[in-house]
């Protein structure tokens, strides 16, 4: 299969090796002088103080929480990619517990040798007999892991780091278990980064140079085969000569095969969406029923999915007085162009509103402040990230809708 058009453009910029040594050199220098790198984090750091010790506790970089947002349970298996001095690893070994297993991979010597200096201090820390944690060097794209073990692969600022994203998206796959999933926090952009940037070597180190963009590092998650593809949550960063650099973190699952029949047959879209095109591209119309197979089943009953459907066995309709239909409709007064845009971030392809905006996922979609208002209500917000372009305040002056929404 021939690669993605999004994934070419980082492998004409200098040899791979080239950054990985270059990005490997900048980190391990950052651990020996206390250089901050990356992006601010939302680390409880009063509460990792009371068993990390401060040794890695300083070398922290990253620009999300992917182990601390209660996606780790006890007992399982946790993979940290690009683990650095072991901050990630530490915080998934108390929520794994004794009985967990955690192991993280760096390509960095100094950093490996921070983590593993202190992972009988935290054990002991943590009140366990032996470490829960080990540390094994090797690179984001060829794991020394075997395949089909891990139970939740975290990553935390690490993967733009890597040139080729589709082969660690790919690796990523490989090691997860049938049922596993992934959390990964990471800089994305709004729009693609250009070559004076790319060609930057310190802004790899900066998180900037490799940074696709949403709609580009979905498409690649998803060409690895993962499903169920969404965004828990996301901050802005930094905005360089207008491009929008931003946090966000991601989860999707690795399906287990289908060994039992479907005990639903139809699928009942509830809202809040008007329609849906699902990531297998069956599209659903809300309070109409679809008939779906096995695999569609599966895919429609992950957490991130199943809150919008009513499965039956029977077809099953909604109307407006179904307590079970959902909607969120626009405020028939006229808006405002403010410089906002809305990228959506799944876990469809394709969504429709109430007000014919019909947004595409990690496509930035201009939208004005009526829409604005919808997208930020509870039904809505854990769909999208919400980005303003304008470089300075907008005074427009507000535009009358039409009834067909023909304003936005």
């Amino acid at each position: 299969m021939d690669r993605p058009a999004y994934f070419l453009d980082c492998e004409k910029v200098m040899p791979i090796e080239e950054i990985t040594r270059k990005v490997s050199d900048r980190y391990a220098k950052a651990a020996s002088t206390g250089e901050q790198m990356c992006c601010p984090t939302s680390y409880d750091m009063a509460n990792l103080k009371s068993f990390i010790p401060e040794e890695v506790l300083k070398i922290s970089y990253g620009c999300g929480t992917p182990a601390g947002l209660k996606t780790v349970s006890p007992g399982e298996t946790v993979l940290d990619i690009g683990s650095g001095g072991g901050i990630d690893c530490f915080e998934a070994a108390r929520l794994v517990g004794p009985a967990g297993h955690v192991i993280g991979i760096d390509m960095t010597d100094t950093m490996l040798e921070i983590a593993r200096r202190n992972a009988p201090l935290v054990a002991a820390n943590l009140g366990y007999g032996c470490p829960n944690t080990e540390f094994r060097k090797g690179m984001a794209d060829a794991m020394p892991l075997n395949d089909n073990t891990i139970d939740l692969i975290i990553s935390n600022c690490v993967i733009n780091l890597a040139p080729d994203k589709l082969k660690v998206f790919k690796e990523m796959f490989r090691v997860a278990k049938p049922g596993g999933r992934f959390t990964i926090s990471d800089i994305v952009a709004d729009r693609t980064v250009p070559q004076y940037l790319v060609h930057d070597v310190d802004k790899w180190g900066d998180c900037l140079a490799g940074a696709l963009t949403l709609s580009a590092y979905i498409a690649g998650i998803a060409e690895a085969g993962f499903l169920g593809i969404h965004m828990i949550k996301s901050s802005p960063w930094q905005v360089i000569d207008g491009i929008h650099f931003f946090s966000v973190t991601l989860t999707g699952y690795k399906l287990p095969a289908q060994t039992t029949a479907p005990t639903v047959r139809y699928a009942t879209l509830r809202g809040p969406f008007s329609r849906v095109i699902d990531e297998r591209g069956t599209e659903y119309h809300r309070g109409i029923p679809q008939p779906i197979g096995s695999d569609t089943a599966a895919l429609l009953s992950l957490p991130p999915l199943a809150p919008h459907f009513v499965f039956s066995i029977d077809p099953l309709w909604l109307d407006r007085d179904d307590p079970r239909w959902s909607a969120v409709l626009p405020a028939q007064t006229s808006c405002v162009w403010e410089g906002h845009f809305a990228l959506l971030d799944g876990p469809f392809l394709e969504i429709a509103d109430d007000d014919h905006h019909v947004y595409r996922r990690g496509e930035p979609l201009e939208i004005c402040s009526k829409t604005l208002k919808v997208l930020e209500a509870e039904a809505y917000s854990p769909h999208f990230a919400l980005i303003n372009r304008a470089g300075k305040r907008v005074s427009g002056a507000a535009v009358s809708c039409s009834p067909d929404g023909g304003c936005c």
